[in-house]
């Protein structure tokens, strides 16, 4: 996908409305490798210089996520990875044993309930969807 003005303003939207959903303070968004790089080392150590590899990373110590929207192939990938990482923080937040690895019951919570936030949504704000 191609940051523009209005893919930024749609990422900060549901930033918003999916970590209202999940109760939890909303993250400052990141959105290009250039400002994880830009950051300061503690806030990013451990996922500085392979984010980009990534959808989407969580740096829940700092309430900050990166959604890299560069390699994010279309709307609902994007959807998924932002919800994605919110249950990350909300995990954080109600101090589960958060393990990134494929599989693990974060992970694989982290999955589910994502899906679960964007078609609830989507099934009261269907107009939310019309772009």
């Amino acid at each position: 996908m191609h940051l523009d003005e209005a893919l930024h303003f749609n990422i900060l939207e549901k930033t918003g409305i999916f970590s209202n959903r999940l109760s939890i303070q909303e993250p400052r968004v990141l959105m290009t490798s250039k400002e994880v790089l830009e950051m300061p080392k503690e806030i990013t150590i451990g996922r500085r210089t392979t984010a980009y590899k990534y959808y989407g990373v969580s740096y829940m110590k700092h309430n900050l996520i990166f959604i890299n929207v560069k390699k994010i192939p279309d709307e609902k990938a994007l959807e998924d990875t932002i919800a994605h990482e919110l249950v990350h923080h909300m995990q954080f937040e109600t101090g589960e044993t958060l393990d990134g690895d494929t599989g693990s019951p974060c992970e694989n919570q982290a999955n589910s309930l994502a899906g679960q936030i964007i078609r609830l949504y989507g099934k009261k704000c269907p107009s939310f969807y019309d772009n």
